[in-house]
């Protein structure tokens, strides 16, 4: 089992950036991919990027390419996803996951933070 806890998520303005974190706790030693989803209001939850274990291995939606940035700590058990140039359509809910390899199918993860909550401001 990991756990996943999700944080630094706000309010921005269009524009601006905001870098949100996911500390593991549990299963750690586990070599897990890390990857982020995000759900709008009245959407479905939609793949955002994943990083490998190793971090050799980034994928990213369209949507996010050059924009955001996904990262690993291993010593730290945590992962990042530095978020710049946030547009109002970024707004939504954050989720971090965990699988044991770098899926984009929601599916495919069984462990999930609770969310953290990005609004971004036009």
């Amino acid at each position: 089992q990991v756990q996943l806890v999700e944080s630094g998520g706000g309010l921005v303005q269009a524009g601006g950036s905001l870098r949100l974190s996911c500390a593991a706790s549990g299963r750690t030693s586990s070599r897990y991919a890390m990857g982020w989803f995000r759900q709008a209001p009245g959407k479905e939850r939609e793949f955002v990027a994943v990083i490998s274990w190793g971090g050799g291995s980034l994928y990213y939606a369209d949507s996010v390419k050059g924009r955001f940035t996904i990262s690993r700590d291993n010593a730290k058990n945590t992962g990042y996803l530095q978020m710049n140039s946030l547009k109002p359509d970024d707004t939504a809910v954050y989720y971090c996951a965990a699988s044991d390899y770098v899926y984009r199918n929601v599916h495919e993860y069984h462990y999930w933070g609770q969310g953290t909550q990005v609004t971004v401001s036009s």
